[in-house]
């Protein structure tokens, strides 16, 4: 009976997968209302394929009738196939409310294949959800993903507003050059947050679409991480063009490889885990090379009063650490069951990429005081040469 239902009313709600949110998903409640709503359907149908030459005329003194019903009896006659067609309709509609307003959480044993990603999360898991407003209007329901979200939606917005503050500072204060550099910074913070909180919003729409923003998430951090390495760059060897220019190239050449990787189809496996931490993490320590540069051209407490070593040094061990709580998925992996909801490690690893953010911008605004107050170089600026 679901079959011959779902075939009725089509594709365009993707039917099957909300035949699994109440079948898999143990919607008990909902079912008399689910079955009241088939055998409308099927009566509907059936009453639709029958074939009639001639329309029928009634009395117009009928009340609380369709739109369709009441054109036809105003006109004295009624098109049963028009009015088949919209009972249909109606019926589609309804069970859509139903489906987007009761979808339940379900246990991991229970999702398609393509949404099992993490074996140690048992239950509060979003079953297929295929719409878009159904998959935002989820942000505000608490299962697996909630933290996931809401952490970097919410980092997205801090960032937004510190751009929006920093590069609205007039030009006395903070002059183009310098709004530019920060705002590489900026920019690939916020398309980082605003990525990942796409992908974990609407991964559970399709197949397709879960791809898709899978891909953008893992271009957004090495966005992320690109970005974060221009003011360093920029304020490090601020008197020295011509390494400057080498690293920001050699940055930039290992910032386009990551993001061609990300494309992979199969990089966002659940198998794979391990592949893209070490990915990310390897192009973020690529970093410790020019960082080892500046400190033997300048001495180590130069790197520390100018460069913000310190600042530096805690930021990769934020990100470190999370990128290791990432890949090695705990503490679900020690406590299976127990942290399906909260404190998970994609929610650790949001936290502390956030933290990380945070304390590099604060590491760079160091570098860049510390450039204002010292004023121009005392070298001359270095040509180019090979």
């Amino acid at each position: 009976m679901c079959t011959q239902y779902l075939n009725l009313v089509g594709d365009r709600l993707s039917l099957q997968i909300f035949k699994f949110n109440f079948m898999s998903c143990s919607m008990a409640e909902s079912r008399v209302e689910f079955d009241a709503v088939i055998n409308v359907a099927e009566s509907v149908e059936t009453f639709k394929n029958q074939p009639y030459e001639e329309p029928i005329h009634f009395q117009s003194s009928e009340i609380n009738m369709t739109e369709v019903l009441k054109a036809g009896v105003l006109s004295d006659e009624i098109d049963l196939g028009a009015l088949a067609h919209n009972a249909a309709e109606q019926a589609e509609e309804f069970v859509r409310k139903v489906w987007e307003a009761s979808w339940k959480v379900c246990h991991y044993r229970n999702l398609p294949k393509w949404l099992q990603d993490n074996d140690f999360l048992h239950r509060g898991h979003r079953p297929p959800l295929p719409s878009f407003r159904a998959c935002f209007k989820s942000i505000f329901r608490v299962h697996t993903e909630t933290g996931n979200i809401w952490t970097h939606l919410l980092g997205c917005i801090a960032f937004i507003g510190v751009a929006l503050y920093f590069v609205s500072r007039p030009t006395v204060e903070i002059q183009f050059q310098e709004k530019l550099v920060f705002g590489a910074f900026f920019m690939g913070a916020i398309i980082c947050l605003g990525f990942s909180f796409a992908f974990h919003t609407l991964s559970c729409h399709s197949v397709e679409i879960g791809r898709l923003f899978s891909k953008l998430d893992y271009c957004g951090i090495a966005l992320l991480i690109m970005g974060s390495f221009v003011p360093w760059l920029y304020y490090g060897f601020y008197c020295h063009y011509q390494p400057k220019v080498i690293y920001l190239s050699v940055v930039c050449v290992l910032g386009c490889l990551s993001i061609i990787v990300s494309l992979w189809d199969k990089f966002s496996e659940p198998a794979l885990r391990p592949l893209r931490a070490g990915v990310f993490m390897s192009f973020g320590l690529s970093g410790v090379i020019p960082a080892i540069h500046y400190s033997i051209m300048e001495g180590w407490l130069s790197q520390i009063s100018r460069a913000s070593l310190g600042w530096l040094i805690l930021m990769g061990l934020l990100y470190i650490l999370g990128a290791l709580l990432y890949a090695l998925r705990v503490p679900e992996r020690w406590f299976p069951g127990k942290f399906d909801i909260w404190f998970q490690s994609h929610q650790l690893f949001h936290v502390l990429v956030i933290a990380a953010a945070f304390v590099h911008y604060h590491g760079i605004s160091e570098m860049a005081m510390y450039r204002v107050t010292v004023g121009e170089c005392t070298v001359p600026i270095e040509p180019i040469t090979f």
